[in-house]
């Protein structure tokens, strides 16, 4: 099973896809944490990627696509040795239509192709209060929001009396940037998948329980046709 999680950042795609492998037995295949294992392992790929970091580069979908594709065949060793695991979730990848026909490539060599995609949507004014109004203690990592979760005194941490601070990156002009990015790059990614038959939207603008039921039902509808896609 290959689930694919679709959303801009601040619809809760981490949160979603922690509750949902959890529930499905579904390993994890998020590109940040591919990047991250692979530098503090010092593997080929990893110090191809920490050479592109320290140059403040991107990094080139023939990585990011070399470290999926190392990950799934962990997948099938890990599955032949007798792991419960059933599949991967996807958060963060694919990004691209490039990176998505190359995941089609990858998943049809192994005779098999994505099971379901789910697209989170939120309204972009709620996605830019969750992300503009994000604050971070600078001492101990804790994360705050004005609007939802305020710390108790003002810019103070509840935890350890830290500075609380917003980040560069979450000033509303950084948010919006990055939205308009997710709207050039991955939002086509859902009318694609909409067009083969497996995509499934749901409505992240409410609870946090109610959008995980709706991504888990949405998903375990679809575990039937793995086999018709997959021939």
């Amino acid at each position: 099973m290959h689930v694919i999680l679709i959303g801009p950042q601040g619809s809760g795609k981490g949160t979603q896809s922690e509750r949902i492998r959890s529930q499905l037995n579904l390993t994890s295949i998020a590109t940040g944490e591919l990047f991250r294992s692979a530098i503090k392992d010092g593997t080929e790929l990893g110090k191809q990627i920490q050479l592109i970091y320290d140059r403040g580069e991107l990094i080139p979908d023939h990585l990011t696509v070399a470290l999926v594709e190392e990950r799934i065949a962990n997948l099938a060793r890990e599955q032949e040795r007798g792991s419960p695991l059933v599949g991967a979730l996807y958060d963060g990848f694919p990004r691209t239509y490039g990176q998505a026909d190359a995941l089609d490539r990858l998943l049809a060599d192994r005779g098999e192709a994505v099971t379901s995609v789910i697209a989170i949507d939120v309204p972009r004014e709620t996605l830019m209060r969750r992300l503009a109004g994000r604050r971070v203690c600078a001492v101990c990592g804790r994360v705050y929001n004005v609007d939802f979760d305020p710390p108790t005194i003002d810019a103070v941490c509840d935890t350890c009396r830290g500075p609380v601070l917003q980040r560069a990156d979450d000033t509303q002009e950084a948010v919006g940037k990055r939205l308009d990015l997710y709207e050039l790059e991955t939002a086509p990614l859902v009318e694609r998948y909409a067009e083969e038959g497996i995509l499934t939207r749901v409505d992240g603008d409410r609870v946090i329980d109610s959008v995980t039921d709706a991504i888990v039902a949405a998903i375990q509808e679809r575990i039937p046709v793995v086999a018709t896609r997959g021939r």
